[in-house]
């Protein structure tokens, strides 16, 4: 499951963070949610922590486990508190490179926390689903096209194929002789695809040909020289409304979270000082000189 990872790091968290005072550690004592299904040198593992640790690997209520199972997921919470109380002692919760990763964890964690409390009586209306549905599709490339290519690795080489070319030379034939793309054994067919699934590159000479041309000035990429040939384009047909309604939900609340988000960001009080130079203390301004007797005009 995609959130074993980040369970197993906040549960870890969790057990750092219920040090008792006295027990050596930086973390603040604090009370374990539930009560314990287990004690560590001292530190309690509450049962909530327990359950909700064993949902999110197990992905079901720790009485639907067999024994055996409740135990190995216990002991693996026991491990990790045996660890991170051995990382308080040694002081390994203090290193730099420790610390921010406990930092950005906490952000990490706190910021899925809010977002899922902010959502949780937000659910996307039918309209908005449709409306989110209807911008996507306004987006999406109305053009798809079917290409071939050959691949070499010099200009020269692409400039010799395409005198071969010009001379009548089958495309697909120099493909599978000459090519260094993968697409080689299918003759250089790289089948349909739109646009911006492509490099800049090839993407902007795609756009310049008509059905059956081929590029006569060799296309640079970051993978070598192109010789690219389009055999055809149709209009694209966008995914029905009901095999991504899932995904638009997504879409939704993720920009119904962003503007959650940009309030804060306006009433939060905030100084960026990245790019700032550490304040110069000023130097004291030397005292003025006594004026000179000699020089003052006589009354």
């Amino acid at each position: 499951m995609k959130v074993i990872g980040l369970l197993v790091i906040a549960g870890t968290l969790a057990l750092v963070g219920c040090k008792p005072a006295g027990s050596g550690g930086a973390a603040t004592s604090a009370k374990p949610s539930g009560p314990p299904v287990a004690t560590v040198n001292g530190t309690p593992i509450g049962r909530d922590l327990y359950d909700f640790y064993v949902k999110g690997v197990a992905g079901k209520p720790a009485s639907e486990l067999s024994p055996e199972q409740r135990n190995l997921l216990l002991d693996n919470l026991v491990r990790a508190e045996v660890v991170a109380d051995q990382a308080e002692k040694d002081g390994v919760a203090k290193e730099p490179e420790t610390a921010d990763l406990l930092a950005l964890t906490r952000l990490q964690v706190l910021s899925q926390a809010v977002s899922q409390h902010y959502l949780k009586d937000k659910k996307p209306t039918d309209d908005e689903l449709r409306a989110e549905y209807e911008t996507q599709i306004g987006s999406l490339p109305k053009t798809e096209y079917h290409a071939q290519h050959i691949l070499v690795s010099s200009e020269a080489s692409a400039k010799q194929i395409i005198e071969q070319l010009k001379k009548g030379a089958d495309f697909g034939e120099l493909a599978k002789k000459d090519s260094i793309d993968s697409s080689k054994t299918t003759g250089g067919d790289l089948g349909w695809f739109t646009p911006d699934r492509m490099v800049k590159p090839f993407a902007e000479a795609v756009l310049t040909l008509k059905k059956g041309e081929y590029t006569v000035t060799p296309v640079q990429t970051q993978y070598g020289w192109h010789i690219i040939k389009l055999l055809d384009t149709r209009d694209t047909t966008p995914p029905p409304f009901d095999a991504v309604k899932e995904r638009l939900v997504q879409l939704v609340q993720g920009k119904k979270f962003k503007a959650y988000e940009d309030g804060l960001m306006k009433s939060a009080t905030v100084q960026k000082t990245l790019d700032q130079s550490p304040a110069t203390p000023a130097t004291p301004a030397a005292p003025a000189a006594a004026p000179d007797k000699a020089a003052t005009p006589a009354s």
